[in-house]
This record gives C-alpha cells, structure tokens and sequence, in this order.
C-alpha cells in the first residue's frame, strides 16, 4: 500500500499497535497523521516521538 503523500487517522494511538503504526506511517513518509486515544499523556508521548 502506499502511504506516500496521505492523510492518516489512528484510533487508540498512545500505545501498542497504534503507537507503532503511527511510527511507521511517519517512516513510510505519510503527509499527515492524526491519532485519537483517551490516554492523553500517551498520545503527548506518541507526538514527541513522531515529531
């Protein structure tokens, strides 16, 4: 699939399988990602990571 150029949305994003594809949609080189989760210390978490 390719992930070049698009607009992404995760759902429960802070952590698990979220957190990794939303590491690897950046890697992939996703134009946008946009990560959901009750967990807002998690995500804050994913964001610093993905920049």
């Amino acid at each position: 699939m390719e992930i070049k150029d698009k607009i992404i949305v995760i759902t429960g994003g802070a952590s698990g399988i979220g957190r990794a594809m939303a590491r690897r949609f950046t890697d992939e080189g996703a134009k946008q990602i946009v990560i959901a989760d009750l967990n807002a210390d998690g995500l804050q978490e994913v964001a610093d990571e993905i920049g």
